[in-house]
């Protein structure tokens, strides 16, 4: 029986990127195997005779990262800077990303203008962060979530280089090379560590998705975008204006 290989599997023989064969996928440039929502499993060979016919360059034999699987806090800290990307581990695979869009960085000073004004008078000692900060939630886990609350009761685990542990909210905006990543890795990582408040906006559809964590899993409270009034169980004083965090300037 042909051994089919994950995409992580197929990147690290292929020396490829995940994003290169995640968007392969999408563009229907390689076969692959559908399991279900978003999952998928490849066959080598047919892979490399597809990638052939399309005159696309693969170059096999050692990884460009050769520990994937086993990257962990101290190798990540010895990682050179590549201007216009930024790293991050996930399960011990290092995934490379490049820097957030211009529409992203709106969306981002927006919600967390709204949210520094909220979380000022709703816990005045906690602290609202911004990326690129780390945060350490296992050894083979290093993420650096878009925007991040940590409150005054949790205030250990901020320490001088990182935050160490699980904070009380993450926001991550979603990016258009890779939305697997932060619908499905990190809210599966970040709903392990226990965190209580997930956050997804979708800068292409503009919209935002507010989980909270019950019973050990993600329910979905709030979703919506322009338009739409913001509500939310924990935070019932929080009136995000969505029409601005969403806002498109017209272009010039």
């Amino acid at each position: 029986m042909t051994k089919l290989l994950t995409a992580h599997k197929l990147a690290e023989n292929l020396s490829l990127s995940v994003d290169t064969i995640w968007r392969y996928t999408r563009q229907k440039k390689i076969p692959a195997v559908k399991l279900g929502e978003k999952q998928y499993r490849y066959e080598k060979e047919a892979v490399l005779a597809a990638l052939a016919k399309r005159n696309l360059s693969v170059r096999e034999g050692r990884s460009a990262y050769p520990k994937q699987g086993g990257y962990t806090y101290n190798d990540y800290l010895k990682l050179a800077e590549k201007p216009g990307y930024r790293f991050e581990i996930l399960e011990g695979f290092l995934v490379k990303e490049p820097s957030p869009s211009i529409r992203h960085q709106r969306i981002s000073r927006e919600l967390g203008r709204q949210l520094m004004a909220f979380f000022s008078d709703f816990d005045p000692k906690g602290e609202l962060f911004f990326a690129p900060v780390d945060v350490t939630l296992a050894n083979s886990n290093v993420l650096q979530p878009d925007i991040l609350f940590v409150s005054s009761k949790r205030s250990e685990i901020i320490r001088k280089e990182r935050i160490d542990g699980p904070c009380d909210l993450v926001v991550e905006i979603i990016s258009p090379t890779n939305r697997r990543k932060d619908r499905l890795q990190k809210m599966e990582i970040y709903r392990k560590a226990e965190i209580p408040h997930y956050w997804l906006l979708d800068p292409e559809e503009d919209t935002l998705e507010a989980f909270m964590l019950k019973d050990g899993n993600y329910a979905l409270v709030f979703a919506g975008g322009p338009g739409d009034i913001f509500s939310h169980p924990v935070f019932p004083k929080l009136n995000l204006d969505l029409d601005k965090i969403f806002y498109r300037p017209r272009s010039k």
